[in-house]
């Protein structure tokens, strides 16, 4: 059997969503070529039902690369945060910190097409199967089936972006024992553009402004997500209410779906001429909406620094310590949060309301809260 000619890609990208494609979109801004690979094809994108949060500084990320969906994307102007049964609460302002929004609610689909609009034709290979990907001095040899055919391309920088890792020894795994109900209701009044993050015994419940809706996200353990997935629309509506309180009026539920949460954090950003971004490199639990724009973070900041340094082990090594204190921080920053909230101990109630409530009347706090959340450990300019 004749092996295929070896073809050079200057850098690959493995991974054709967002963050794959945000990458992609930077390096082209900076005149470098890359090549995306995806396993789905690009129809696929639009058929995504997820809904993403996305912080003010993700906003000032994709307009610079003329990629921001402005006409799909619902502001939020105002986030409160609160515990069930409990005392003390928190609200935070875009007025306090002179934005036009806190964040904002997009859907994937619409996400996705903006950029994917901004690709050139030649950059992406969709329905791409990779048969094998073998290291070697100086380039990554990955081989592949698309459209029939088998081919071999050699790259210098092989970036994973495809998505959540399934098993992999190089990546820290901590299991939530929860699992994520979303779906939209339309409340009563409307939204007025606030975000709800209240927290449940059983887990954050949080609710995203979505052009007219709310996009729900319950966090429950298995057995009682189970039961919610089972139910009809107005037990539904009655299980949410319950969580959430009288504040607001829920009706007309859309389809629900549901994922698992876990924590998996990879250690080492970089192997050889091989680099992990987005989910890939840390999935985290969904409170705070931090992991998607970490990811976003993550993209821009490789992309600077391989346009500025170029592709080689030392510039690598740089972008994996740029990024530790970003990680770290919002993997820890929410693993604590869903730690001590997700229970009942009365001293951690206590504490819990004491904290909100010291963070409500305490401006610097809650000013570094609030940037901790749209910038993460990196302000943007």
């Amino acid at each position: 059997m004749i092996e295929p000619a070896l073809e050079n890609v200057d850098i690959l990208i493995v991974g054709g969503g967002p963050v794959g494609m945000t990458l992609s979109l930077a390096l082209a801004a900076g005149g470098q070529k890359s090549l995306l690979l995806d396993r789905r094809p690009q129809a696929a994108l639009q058929a995504d039902p997820r809904v993403l949060a996305l912080a003010h500084g993700a906003r000032q990320l994709l307009e610079q690369l003329g990629a921001w969906p402005a006409a799909a994307a619902t502001p939020i102007e105002t986030i409160h945060i609160s515990q069930k049964d409990g005392f003390g609460r928190t609200l935070l302002d875009r007025a306090e910190h002179g934005l036009p929004a806190l964040g904002y609610v997009v859907r994937y689909r619409d996400l996705a097409a903006a950029l994917a609009a901004r690709l050139a034709p030649e950059a992406w290979l969709d329905e791409a199967e990779i048969l094998d990907i073998a290291p070697g001095d100086g380039q990554v040899t990955v081989t592949l089936r698309h459209a029939g055919r088998t081919r071999r391309l050699a790259t210098r920088l092989l970036v994973h972006a495809e998505g959540t890792p399934g098993d992999d020894p190089a990546i820290k795994f901590s299991d939530y024992r929860q699992q994520a109900v979303i779906c939209e209701v339309t409340p009563t009044p409307g939204h007025g553009k606030r975000a709800w993050e209240r927290f449940t015994p059983d887990g954050p419940l949080a609710l995203l402004p979505l052009g007219d809706e709310y996009s729900v996200v319950f966090t429950l353990p298995p057995a009682k997500a189970d039961a919610v997935m089972a139910l009809d629309d107005e037990a539904f509506v009655a299980t949410l209410q319950a969580q959430f309180g009288s504040r607001l009026r829920f009706a007309k539920p859309g389809k629900r779906s549901r994922f698992p949460l876990a924590l998996r954090l990879r250690e080492q950003l970089v192997d050889g001429n091989e680099v992990w971004i987005g989910n890939c490199a840390q999935t985290l639990h969904p409170v705070s909406g931090q992991g998607f724009n970490l990811g976003l973070r993550d993209a821009w900041q490789l992309a600077e620094i391989l346009l500025d340094s170029g592709v080689d082990r030392s510039s690598l090594a740089r972008y994996a310590a740029s990024r530790r204190l970003d990680r770290q921080g919002g993997a820890l920053f929410t693993d604590g949060v869903v730690r001590l909230f997700s229970n009942e101990v009365g001293p951690l109630k206590l504490a819990r309301g004491l904290g909100l409530l010291a963070l409500d009347l305490c401006p610097p706090a809650r000013r570094f809260v609030a940037k901790r959340m749209i910038w993460g450990a990196r302000a943007w300019p």
